[in-house]
């Protein structure tokens, strides 16, 4: 990277270098100490419990605090402070809080679950919930602000320049920023318009697309606008979901070509482009087709950096260049336990905290945050790839570390299979590579029994070219089959001579195909993503019933 800091470089800096010199300098302590390794691994836990202490003394006197004695909790020790924790606050999911929030939102109550009057809610939805509405405070605000500055802090560590990626335009594909404003001046929308207030002068002059497309709701008109604005801007920073990172860079590709723009690549567009934030779902089955819409296949993007952000609060972010493991932010105000998947629904579960966690155990994400959810499920499943030390100072390994693997609700067990989100994402990317074909959305649902019809697994995916045909379909199928087996000793059994399962079925769509469906829902764009799999068919029979299947074999 070192000729990406050099003034020569073609296109050179611009005044607007002076933004990112100005964000560097912010960033350089925080850069120094995200780089001491040893720091975050001894300190850890003592960081984490500062940061519950912190909340509870902050809420002491809201009607929750109150109710679970936060005033007493907060003078406890460490370690006691932790475990009479969660013996005072029951776990519990947005139901348990509903009305709560209803109280909040709907009737402008302060000082229920925060010190405060919370003026903003993000609105998500889910397939296994109507909507929800989570309380986005001051304090996470401000929470979310110190999380995007260690987006830099790590991109400097990975050997960008933030000048350079100022000098020209960072884009940024959220969902729309207009929100509703009820008569206590309460903003509900998504959290692209609550933050968007945050992007103010001088970064306002290097925010694309701007906050006038960034208004739009709706996706396909947005994205249209996106592509047209930044077709001849100087993009050097995208963040965004893959899925509609592409679905961007090939209509910006497509109209340099209408206008007869020598464009074989999108690097042909923005040879200056560094930086892909991306998040939201798993990137390996996205990356054969953004590394061909980038150099025609020869190369991936310049550098990535994965993050995992949620409503509820800025969880974690990938900190070594080609590790999938996701450093968790543990001192921006929200304390994290992580519950066995296995246990999530016993009243009596487990909770461990980021230092008392194992290795190959896949833990349900439980936050307490700034913005007044305590014990809160959010829902993710999570493994972990390094765990720091105890209070003793004694083990770890460095800074927690995590990789999402799934959602607690969103698994395939008709038969016995134990199928999970991540063995199916595995499967599909190692299945394209196998047969040689790019794809794009996807997701599998059981296929149950009938007359000549054995028990087994369907996935629909989207392809454009190759998978219809009958030499892939057959190598595709084999890969994924394999693919799961070598994951999933469950499913490995079932399908032991055909007895118990069936080969996988694979029904191939035209791409768009989800998009027309998530869009038939009032779901399209912003984080709004489908489901990797379900228990049932209700997902994957409307999302063949938006399309006209190339295949199903």
């Amino acid at each position: 990277m070192a000729a990406l800091d050099s003034p020569g470089t073609p296109g050179g800096y611009r005044w607007t270098a002076l933004v990112g010199l100005g964000l560097r300098a912010m960033v350089s302590r925080r850069i120094e100490l995200l780089g001491d390794l040893t720091h975050w691994k001894l300190h850890t836990a003592a960081i984490q419990t500062a940061q519950l202490r912190g909340l509870l003394a902050k809420a002491r006197d809201t009607q929750f605090g109150r109710e679970h004695g936060f005033a007493r909790l907060a003078t406890l020790p460490d370690q006691e402070l932790i475990r009479t924790y969660r013996s005072a606050v029951p776990m519990a999911d947005y139901e348990g809080f509903r009305a709560l929030i209803v109280r909040m939102r709907e009737h402008g109550e302060p000082n229920v679950l925060w010190p405060e009057l919370v003026k903003n809610y993000a609105q998500t939805s889910g397939t296994t919930s109507g909507d929800k509405y989570i309380p986005v405070s001051e304090a996470m605000m401000k929470s979310n602000f110190r999380a995007s500055l260690d987006i830099f802090a790590h991109a400097s560590r990975f050997g960008a320049s933030v000048p350079w990626l100022t000098s020209g335009k960072m884009l940024f594909l959220g969902g729309s920023t207009e929100l509703s404003t009820n008569e206590h001046g309460i903003r509900t929308g998504d959290l692209s318009g609550i933050v968007a207030p945050l992007i103010r002068w001088p970064l306002s002059q290097v925010y694309s697309p701007g906050h006038t497309v960034a208004l739009m709701s709706h996706w396909p008109s947005k994205i249209e606008a996106m592509a047209r604005l930044t077709l001849d801007q100087d993009i050097r920073m995208i963040s965004g979901m893959p899925s509609w990172t592409l679905k961007l860079v090939q209509r910006v590709m497509e109209l340099a070509r209408e206008a007869g723009r020598p464009a074989r690549t999108l690097r042909d567009i923005w040879p200056n482009f560094t930086l892909f934030v991306h998040g939201g779902v798993k990137y390996a089955p996205f990356e054969p087709r953004i590394r061909d819409a980038w150099s025609g296949s020869t190369q991936d993007v310049p550098m990535r950096l994965e993050v995992y952000p949620a409503s509820e609060g800025f969880i974690a972010m990938q900190d070594t260049p080609g590790d999938p493991g996701l450093r968790l932010l543990t001192d921006i105000g929200n304390y994290y336990e992580f519950v066995p998947l296995e246990e999530i629904n016993d009243p009596d579960a487990r909770a461990c905290s980021a230092w008392e966690v194992e290795k190959g155990q896949r833990y349900v994400v439980v936050m307490s945050t700034c913005a007044g959810l305590y014990r809160y499920i959010i829902g993710d499943v999570v493994e972990f790839d390094t765990i720091p030390a105890g209070f003793d100072g004694r083990g770890g390994e460095g800074p927690c570390r995590l990789r999402i693997v799934g959602r607690h609700k969103h698994f395939i067990n008709a038969f016995g299979e134990n199928i999970i989100v991540e063995h199916i994402e595995n499967a599909v990317a190692a299945a394209a590579r196998s047969a040689g074909v790019t794809i794009g959305e996807f997701t599998a649902a059981p296929v149950y029994p009938g007359e000549g019809r054995k028990p087994g697994l369907e996935l629909a995916v989207e392809c454009d070219r190759g998978l219809g045909e009958h030499e892939a379909m057959p190598a595709f199928r084999e890969a994924f089959d394999a693919a799961i087996k070598a994951q999933n000793v469950d499913y490995t059994t079932k399908r032991t001579d055909d007895v118990g399962m069936g080969p996988p079925v694979i029904s191939v769509l035209p791409v768009g195909s989800f998009h027309r469906w998530m869009q038939s829902r009032g779901k399209l764009g912003g984080q709004h993503k489908c489901p990797r799999c379900a228990n049932h068919r209700d997902i994957i029979d409307a999302v063949k019933s938006s399309a006209s299947p190339a295949s199903s074999r």
